[in-house]
């Protein structure tokens, strides 16, 4: 007896399992419209293949599609996407982090630094305009650093390879089964 419940009760959950499916592939999977907040795992890579930052393994990258919160070629890229479904996407620098500004690279004396030495690559704070920014030591000349303060993938064209798991649709809910449930 209880074996002829337990094959009815697996009997059932594989019912139900069917008209879920069923019921999702019939009105298609939910698709990303501006306003939704959404979950993605990303991978950015630049055009060479280099890898610049990655949150696959970690916690999602949540978001309000047309918000801004993100640079506008993922804003306006993640439109139509499906849930679960990976894309590429190709991002050219003006959509991005811009075009690189010449007027952004200062060569600043080495004496302002809180040590009297500095090397190529490393990251300084400086103050343009009233404004903190950071910057990439790109060249240590003597008595003076060469200093980039453009983003630095100002210029780049990025690369996305990214998946929608999760959708917040008003009071609308829709996640795929390997991230947290809505």
């Amino acid at each position: 007896m209880k074996v002829k419940l337990l094959l009815l009760a697996c009997g059932v959950l594989a019912l139900a399992a069917v008209v879920t499916v069923y019921a999702i592939s019939s009105r298609g999977a939910p698709k990303v419209k501006k306003g939704d907040t959404i979950y993605i795992y990303y991978t950015g890579k630049l055009t060479n293949g280099t890898v610049f930052d990655s949150n696959v393994g970690g916690q999602a990258l949540q978001f309000t599609v047309g918000s801004g919160q993100v640079i506008s070629g993922m804003d306006s890229g993640v439109v139509g996407m499906s849930l679960g479904v990976p894309k590429t996407l190709v991002i050219p620098y003006n959509e991005a982090y811009g075009a690189v500004n010449p007027s952004l690279v200062a060569n600043v004396p080495i004496s302002i630094f809180s040590n009297t030495s500095v090397m190529v690559g490393e990251r300084v704070a400086g103050n343009i305009s009233g404004k903190v920014v950071q910057g990439t030591v790109t060249a240590d000349n003597g008595n003076y650093a060469t200093v980039n303060f453009n983003p630095p993938l100002a210029g780049q064209t990025l690369i996305f390879n990214l998946t929608v798991v999760k959708i917040v649709a008003g009071s609308s809910c829709f996640s795929i089964r390997t991230y947290a449930s809505c």
